[in-house]
């Protein structure tokens, strides 16, 4: 039988849950974390042995946003979605940014983080999601990985700071003159491991 854990904890307004055991068990760590409904599958796995002569720490991550997330079918002229988008891409690079300090220094082994947005409610956004479910996936997989981290989006709403506003909330941003704060921030229990604040105007 599966071992399976789950923990979940209120976060603001919503309902955030780790879960991990029952699928991609090959992989040296893989955690689901759902925040509302939106989930994320992080998938990690790291070679055992560093390569002969490296010097470098080789961390590589990606992150995948599939419109059938959403409930959507790509239509028109390209049927697939293949090269990953901006906002992927930016994505991989949030997640890479906190956590790439945290390994053990003088860890040279290949490290590969994989992170698959299943489901997109289109209130929470899955890249504060996706950074929470690569951390949990990390700190159980074995590498030597000083975290967890905790990640959360920040915005101005009506003179007060909002913890996660919502995806649509966030969208019109640029157009209400009293919200222009986008702030992602990470880290660890004891310290501020990554401020990130996107131009909103």
């Amino acid at each position: 039988m599966f071992h399976e854990v789950k923990k979940s904890i209120q976060w603001g307004q919503e309902t955030l849950t780790l879960e991990t055991g029952k699928i991609a068990r090959q992989a040296d760590g893989s955690v689901i974390a759902t925040l509302g409904e939106t989930s994320v599958m992080a998938n990690v796995t790291f070679a055992k042995e560093p390569k002969p002569g490296q010097d470098f720490f080789p961390l590589t991550v990606h992150y995948q946003e599939k419109y059938y997330a959403a409930g959507k079918i790509p239509g028109g002229f390209f049927k697939r979605e293949a090269r990953p988008s901006e906002k992927e891409t930016l994505t991989a690079r949030l997640i890479d940014r906190p956590v790439r300090p945290l390994f053990a220094p003088g860890f040279k082994n290949e490290v590969l983080v994989m992170c698959t947005v299943l489901s997109h409610d289109l209130v929470n956004d899955p890249d504060i999601v996706a950074m929470i479910a690569a951390s949990a996936a990390l700190t159980i997989s074995g590498v030597p990985f000083m975290g967890p981290i905790g990640a959360a989006r920040v915005g101005f709403v009506d003179g007060a700071y909002v913890l996660n506003p919502e995806v649509q909330d966030m969208d019109h941003l640029r157009n209400n003159p009293e919200q222009r704060l986008d702030l992602v921030v990470a880290g660890t229990k004891d310290a501020v491991m990554m401020v990130d604040r996107k131009p909103t105007s």
